[in-house]
């Protein structure tokens, strides 16, 4: 039985909670206008913020004043970001700003609403006129040097409140940086808990001392402060109450958190905290363990075969229904069974029925997983049956994605055994970050086509030319989207007389194929014929063991201690750095066994300073983990081409480059890799998990026995990849 919403904040509070504003729109301009103040690093300077106060209070607020007498509204325009920065912190408290302009112009200031994107740009635009007409002298945008630290101009009344708010304020766009909140659908049931909040807080403000807000309702009630004269008319009647509202960054009580909780889910009949929608100051607690951020732009959009791996949030939540008169079977042996539709049925979450209260929610599980699991399980099931572990199911129901989706506030319950309820929510889906690995597969030859008898007598006869080892790049869902070649001899076989050279090292080359194979007999097929990149080695200098030279621009440097160095011949608004091991958002103190394996992708812009993990290579696995912004071709040569050298340093066979046939992995649907990972649980599973805290058992492939040495004379030996490989010129 499933049912939506009961009731919801978004009907029950509707009519008696009405906004001048629409808010789901304006939460959409604040955050990407947060995200720009936060990029904005010139900006946070003590000597620019300083000039910025200056400017908003000795020019801004009074050409506002008069454009508004004079229009009897605000002006569609909008002013410089550093102005808008600070207005937007100075309209943060209502009670300061309006006692502000009170002061000084006897009516409120308001705030024009724009959501338009063309219309924020000619909004600006006209501003600039504007002021260019009114201060001649004064110049538009904000001229002092970063550098000073020292300002000017004490007297301005409210500076060092300002400059104190603008300070705490800093910091706000990392609460609402996750990916999933410029998603619409996530605003708009945004807004209508925000209208539900507002609902509680008017009805019940006597009740409570505090009121404490989750991250969603946070994002509301800030967009609607910054609209001050919205603000105004719309909590006009609550304006004291509001004061009891907790507001970021301070300290919040368990106590106070678990009054709110009980009176959302008195006043509603559903519990407060939801996916996406933590309380506010790390009451919720643990930081998500993924690297998952919003992006505008993917550059892989190119690669046809190449599809976008989406992420969602999942919470689930369960209460009992009290006591009917009818008496219940002995519940000891029940429990609740939790799990996916697809990717990862392995992943069996149990509850006992006899935890479960009547009188709260109690939290079963938070996850993160990809939108291909579809939808969860639940089933209420009995212990006994066959197996020590047995269990008989005696009901189940399913909650898909895409039914949530449509759900007015991305939330479902359904009712099992007419004794416990279900809650579940999720977030709506965002891009995540790509995952790849590269698995063996056959030896091909220099058209792309795989050694094989079956090639043979194809071409008639014709011998192959050229040996290729070559790998099969498989993405998150086990789909073939790429194919790597490492060309290592020349010539041809001939049965009795020729054999295949080794190609010196100065002679290899590496190329990207995209697209699959073209599969013409079983497993014998020949790969795509498009190459979109390609790797060749440079001469080698005193302090790098090996280096090479990418189509894409970039000369890789690799010392014998596992040290890189990445220069670039192409102009960018970006410097790239490669760090040995987990770095930045990829570390992992608890397992640092595995270090020199991996390889961090770090680039450092105008933006980010200080440096921004864009994407993981562990080189001994062959598996990657990047960002949408950066090139799958040059994430994949990085990898092989790691790979390779330190194959030939080191005189082994780290990576099983020897291994010339596709090898067995596990079967697809089970326990898919990066398809589910649990926030906290007693899952001790290293599925559910990031791959890189436990890769190698992660990446660890059916049986033991998977390595064959069957292969066909034309295929060449062991003895003769060996060769191969373990050449060195270095």
């Amino acid at each position: 039985m499933f049912a939506s919403d009961h009731p919801s904040p978004s009907t029950s509070a509707e009519e008696l909670t009405r906004l001048s504003l629409d808010l789901a729109a304006a939460a959409g301009q604040t955050i990407g206008f947060l995200r720009d103040v936060a990029e904005s690093h010139w900006l946070h300077h003590t000597s620019v913020l300083a000039e910025a106060i200056r400017r908003y209070h000795q020019l801004w607020m009074p050409m506002m004043f008069g454009l508004t007498a004079e229009s009897g509204k605000p002006l569609m325009i909008l002013p410089p970001l550093d102005i808008e920065w600070v207005w937007f912190c100075h309209t943060l408290n209502p009670i300061f700003y309006r006692q502000y302009c009170d002061s000084r112009f006897s009516k409120l200031i308001g705030k024009p609403a724009i959501f338009n994107q063309e219309n924020k740009d000619y909004a600006l635009e006209r501003c600039e006129e504007i002021w260019i007409s009114k201060y001649p002298s004064e110049s538009f945008e904000n001229e002092v040097d970063s550098g000073d630290n020292h300002y000017h101009n004490k007297n301005i009344p409210q500076m060092d409140y300002l400059l104190g708010e603008l300070s705490k304020q800093r910091c706000l766009f990392s609460e609402f940086s996750k990916p999933y909140m410029l998603e619409l659908v996530y605003l708009i049931a945004a807004r209508n808990r925000y209208k539900g909040f507002l609902f509680s807080l008017q009805r019940f403000a006597d009740n409570s001392k505090t009121f404490v807000p989750t991250l969603d309702v946070l994002l509301m009630w800030i967009t609607h402060k910054s609209y001050p004269n919205a603000y105004a008319v719309d909590v006009k009647e609550m304006e004291h109450s509001m004061e009891k509202v907790i507001d970021a960054g301070e300290l919040v009580k368990e106590d106070h958190l678990e009054v709110m909780q009980k009176l959302w889910e008195r006043v509603f009949d559903q519990p407060y905290e939801k996916a996406g929608c933590p309380v506010i100051s790390g009451s919720n607690g643990v930081k998500p363990p993924i690297h998952w951020e919003a992006t505008d732009s993917d550059v892989n959009v190119k690669y046809r075969p190449l599809l976008p791996r989406f992420l969602l949030e999942v919470n689930v939540l369960v209460k009992r229904i009290p006591a009917m008169k009818t008496p219940q079977k002995d519940e000891s042996k029940e429990f609740l069974r939790f799990q996916f539709l697809r990717c990862h049925r392995e992943m069996k979450i149990n509850s006992p029925i006899s935890t479960i209260p009547s009188d709260s929610w109690q939290k079963v599980v938070q996850l993160y997983c990809e939108f291909g699991t579809k939808g969860m399980v639940v089933e209420r099931r009995r212990k006994g049956g066959v197996g020590i572990n047995g269990s008989k199911l005696l009901e189940s129901n399913t909650f898909l994605w895409n039914e949530l989706l449509r759900a007015p506030s991305i939330t479902l319950y359904g009712v099992i055994g007419q004794r416990l309820r279900v809650f579940v929510s999720i977030t709506p889906p965002a891009q995540a970050p790509y995952l790849f690995k590269s698995v063996p597969d056959r030896v091909t030859d220099d058209s792309g086509a795989m050694v094989s008898e079956v090639i043979l007598k194809m071409n008639q006869y014709r011998p192959q030319e050229g040996r290729w080892l070559s790998r099969t790049v498989l993405d998150h869902a086990g789909r073939e989207c790429f194919v790597i070649r490492m060309r290592v001899g020349r010539g041809l076989w001939r049965r009795g007389s020729n054999k295949p050279n080794v190609v010196n090292w100065e002679d290899r080359c590496v190329e990207i194929r995209e697209g699959s194979w073209s599969y013409v007999a079983g497993s014998i097929g020949k790969s795509p014929e498009k190459v979109i990149a390609t790797a060749t080695p440079n001469p080698t200098s005193q302090n790098w063991r090996a280096s090479w030279r990418f189509s894409t621009g970039h000369d890789l440097f690799i010392s014998h201690d596992l040290h890189y160095d990445l220069k670039t011949s192409t102009a960018t608004d970006s410097h790239i750095r490669l760090l040995k091991g987990r770095r930045l958002q990829y570390e992992n103190k608890e397992n640092e066994d595995e270090e020199g394996e991996f390889v961090t992708i770090v680039r450092f812009t105008e933006e980010n300073p200080g440096g921004r993990a864009t994407g993981l290579i562990n080189w001994k696995l062959s598996a990657v983990e990047f960002l949408p912004q950066e090139d799958a071709a040059f994430v994949l040569l990085l990898s092989t081409t790691i790979l390779t050298s330190v194959t030939a340093m080191r005189n082994e066979d780290v990576g099983s480059l020897l291994v010339r046939r596709r090898l067995k992995e596990a079967k697809h649907g089970d326990r898919d890799w990066g398809s589910v990972i649990v926030m906290e649980s007693s899952l001790n599973s290293v599925y559910v998990k990031p791959w890189y805290w436990n890769a190698k058992l992660v990446m660890a492939r059916e049986g033991e026995e998977y390595v064959t040495k069957s292969y066909t004379p034309e295929e060449c030996s062991d003895d003769f990849y060996k060769e191969a490989l373990f050449r060195w010129n270095g």
